[in-house]
């Protein structure tokens, strides 16, 4: 059961990794002016002008709100599954269902956090143009 939890997250988190990169792939990929190029030729006038380039884009602003909902529900279940634990009773069954939804909520967590670090390191390189890298 955990290895398909884990196998269907990994290939969530590969599917939406692999569609922002091709949403904000270079220009050398996608021909002159890239992927953001196209978002910006096609968008009609009282659009946001900023979808998909730099740090106020709307890209970047919807994957960090999704992520930051992430993070909240996970500490969120952290808390739940302590206090689960605090009233078990010491019953075995209830003991083991408080653990595992802090061992759940503290990989959720992890999740978030990294998944946050790949797709600010992605969405960078990808907008650099993938020539540079800042260490």
């Amino acid at each position: 059961m955990i290895k398909e939890y884990v196998s269907k997250i990994t290939i969530g988190l590969l599917t939406i990794g692999f569609g922002i990169v091709l949403v904000t792939a270079p220009v050398s990929a996608l021909g002159e002016g890239g992927a953001p190029a196209g978002i910006n030729a096609a968008r009609g006038d009282n659009t946001p002008s900023n979808l998909a380039n730099g740090d106020s884009s709307i890209v970047r602003r919807a994957i960090n709100i999704m992520l930051f909902g992430v993070g909240v529900l996970s500490v969120v279940m952290l808390i739940f599954g302590g206090f689960r634990y605090v009233i078990s009773g010491g019953k075995k069954e209830s003991v083991t269902n408080a653990k595992n939804t802090i061992l759940y909520a503290i990989i959720g967590l992890l999740i978030a956090v990294f998944a946050y670090a790949i797709i600010n390191f992605v969405l960078s390189a990808a907008l650099s143009g993938g020539s540079t890298t800042n260490v």
